[in-house]
């Protein structure tokens, strides 16, 4: 199906609602190769444009997509709460941070080299089946309707409530963008947690620190518990943490973020409509234990690119039972599975979550580690994995969940900041 504006309708092979780390990385992989046409509606400059962001992910490859990457680090460092710490170097994986407007220039800047896509300022209003695919009503910036036609939809945009779960964890946090007026950081490292810091009643709190440069790093304060803090307790705890654990001496704060991201056992629907579907967060692409998003994002963004390029394979047949398969599930049944014991136990209190994290690192050989967060381990290395855990709880917890109910809670506010 070819792209035509016709003044306030437009038709494309898909729409994709969000400008963020899911809608812009598979409007590019669509476009890439010419697979179809893309228009991607991003909301206009306002309170539904979200603040910049930084996504973290590792990855043992390169892609076409690293010049959006503002810094990695080949070694990665745990700090156990009594100051023990353990480094370890993941090869062939390295960590990357990327920041959301550095990310967004690149693809944009892609995007318009393709006579196939197009980005539109606009409000999303309705999305709505048709024969053939869906239609979706907005707003544009300047106040016109449009209305957009395509033949499959793919929505980002944040859900209005969460689906029904067991377990709802909060990963929250603020960071700040420091510069110091001594060298303190090794650029080399990234420091994963660092369970130095004062411990919540409820969950678990720790200390993320990316260097930028000997002088300069993204330092951040996280909790995985019920509810938020207020941004007055967050800039205590940095204040804390950046003073008293990191001892940075001088320093000035450059930049702030601050998010929320749930860790939930929730399922959540990938199609919602015969030809359309729900990727990034709202898709279910957050890790539950991690809160990990972006190489999920990336993985099932070339899935679906090669279905549509390959519409007679299984996987690209857009109708029938067969229409989910086109959006993969970002992680497989054993690791969701997985993390929805963890998230019980760390919810019920049955096992110490900073124990539980540093001992993962400290007996577990870190490129398996990294490949069992990624949901990339075999069954045999996953039951090594677990038998290094405390297994007691985690078999209780296990023994409990198919008789806890679900229940809807209220969606947080929702940030992206290691997505």
């Amino acid at each position: 199906m070819s792209r035509h504006v016709t003044g306030r309708d437009e038709t494309a092979d898909v729409v994709i609602l969000g400008g963020g780390a899911a809608g812009l990385s598979l409007a590019h992989r669509l476009t890439r190769n010419g697979t179809a046409t893309v228009a991607v509606v991003e909301p206009p400059d306002g309170p539904l444009r979200p603040p910049e962001r930084t996504w973290c992910y590792w990855d043992r490859e390169t892609s076409d997509l690293d010049a959006a990457v503002s810094a990695s680090w080949p070694r990665l460092r745990v700090h156990g709460a009594d100051g023990d710490e353990v480094t370890v170097d993941p090869a062939p994986f390295r960590y990357h941070m990327v920041r959301s407007a550095r990310f967004e220039r690149l693809v944009h800047s892609l995007l318009a080299r393709s006579p196939g896509a197009r980005v539109l300022r606009a409000t999303a209003h309705a999305v709505r089946s048709v024969p053939d695919g869906a239609e979706v009503r907005c707003t544009a910036a300047d106040g016109r309707a449009l209305t957009l036609h395509a033949r499959h939809v793919f929505d980002s945009r944040p859900l209005p409530v969460l689906p029904p779960a067991r377990t709802l964890l909060l990963q929250h946090f603020r960071g700040w963008f420091v510069r110091t007026a001594a060298e303190r950081f090794d650029p080399l490292v990234a420091d994963l947690m660092d369970f130095r810091v004062p411990q919540p009643r409820h969950g678990l709190a720790f200390g993320y620190v990316l260097p930028l440069a000997p002088d300069r790093a993204l330092v951040e304060y996280t909790q995985f518990s019920r509810a938020p803090l207020s941004t007055e307790a967050y800039e205590e705890a940095l204040g804390h943490y950046g003073r008293e654990v990191l001892r940075l001496g001088a320093f000035r704060v450059e930049a702030s973020e601050q998010g929320v991201i749930p860790m939930t056992d929730a399922r959540f629907p990938r199609r919602v409509g015969p030809a359309v579907f729900r990727i990034g967060t709202a898709g279910g692409a957050t890790r539950p234990a991690t809160g990990y998003t972006f190489a999920a994002v990336q993985r099932q963004s070339r899935a679906v690119a090669a279905a549509l390029r390959h519409p007679t394979h299984p996987a690209g047949r857009r109708n029938g039972s067969h229409g989910e398969e086109l959006l993969p599930a970002p992680h497989g049944r054993r690791a969701l599975a997985m993390d929805a014991v963890l998230l019980r136990a760390l919810d019920t209190g049955r096992i110490d979550g900073p124990a539980f994290f540093t001992g993962l690192f400290r007996r577990t050989p870190p490129e398996r580690l990294l490949r069992f967060l990624d949901g990339a381990t075999s069954l045999r290395e996953e039951l090594g994995i677990g038998l290094r855990t405390p297994v007691g709880p985690m078999l209780r917890t296990a023994a409990e969940l198919p008789f806890l109910p679900r229940r809807v809670r209220p969606v947080p506010r929702t940030g992206e900041g290691h997505a």
